[in-house]
């Protein structure tokens, strides 16, 4: 196995590196959060579900949307309050 010399310019490319993708994560996770209204892609990737159980939640009456023409959008409060609400805490 060769041995590599990693030198003090390699290490400050290194960090340059690192903080860039740090900051690109931070704004993708504070745009998600400081945003009021998702689309049903949105909430899919989110909560980890199908299309068709977003859809089965949506026709149950469980989570709330708005329509406007073609696109549903979902509050995101609302999804914080049925995540809440449907929570199971098995910690004694």
């Amino acid at each position: 196995m060769a041995k590599e010399i990693i030198t003090t310019d390699d290490l400050m490319i290194f960090k340059l590196e690192l903080f860039e993708e740090l900051k690109r994560l931070m704004e993708e996770h504070s745009y998600r959060k400081n945003k009021r209204y998702l689309k049903s892609a949105e909430v899919r990737e989110l909560l980890g579900i199908s299309s068709g159980t977003l859809h089965n939640i949506r026709i149950n009456g469980n989570l709330p949307y708005t329509k406007i023409g073609g696109t549903i959008f979902y509050d995101w409060n609302d999804i914080q309050r049925i995540m809440k609400k449907y929570r199971i805490d098995n910690s004694f």
